[in-house]
């Protein structure tokens, strides 16, 4: 996958070299014209313009629309494994929010669980899901790496991909608003690309 993003960035910089190549060979007088249509553009499209550098992961959460509005899909530490991943299964989700037990409504965070603990801790290790608890293996809140909503979302892949993780927890001062994975993130960053290259190609067949 991130091989991929690669090849698309390299493209979107072949396209970016056209334009400052078509800048440079423009006769004065159509850099003037170029010049006074970008300056005349609303500030709403002067905001667009920003691109994906300005995305952020509330954004992402706001697209994902109701599966991030606080209503993930979570465990608890008294759990057994196996239950967990029957429910990420059923639900097509590679992690689960855990959290202590009688927490109430207001459910306290003890840590996630994800896909890569099963396989390393449980099957590699050839213990058994059922009777293992998701606490035992889960990582906990304090080794968890986050992010709030105001993370650019190219800060969150570089955290994502140093730290060799998928998953991110997104915490408010009020605690744990929701989760998005490497995917979220990855279409965001390349939905966004897309869309800088588009107005780069209209730049220079004279859209703006």
């Amino acid at each position: 996958m991130q091989g991929g993003i690669q090849a698309f960035f390299s493209h979107s910089n072949v396209i970016k070299s056209a334009v400052l190549r078509h800048l440079r060979v423009a006769p004065p007088a159509a850099l003037s014209l170029m010049f006074a249509r970008h300056e005349s553009t609303t500030p709403a499209t002067r905001m667009e313009e920003h691109g994906f550098e300005s995305t952020t992961i509330s954004d992402i959460l706001r697209d994902k629309g109701k599966t991030a509005d606080g209503s993930w899909l979570w465990c608890t530490v008294e759990d057994t494994v196996y239950d967990a991943v029957k429910s990420m299964t059923q639900h097509n989700v590679g992690a689960l929010v855990v959290v202590k037990p009688g927490a109430g409504e207001h459910k306290s965070i003890a840590g996630i669980i994800t896909e890569r603990d099963y396989l390393r801790k449980i099957i590699v290790q050839g213990r058994s899901s059922k009777s293992t608890k998701v606490g035992d293996i889960m990582t906990e809140e304090n080794k968890l790496i986050t992010v709030t909503p105001d993370t650019k979302v190219l800060k969150a892949m570089q955290l994502m991909t140093d730290n060799r993780i998928r998953h991110i927890p997104v915490i408010t001062g009020g605690g744990m608003i929701g989760m998005v994975s490497i995917g979220d993130v990855v279409r965001a960053v390349v939905s966004e690309h897309r869309n800088e290259l588009n107005r780069l190609n209209a730049f220079i067949q004279g859209g703006y």
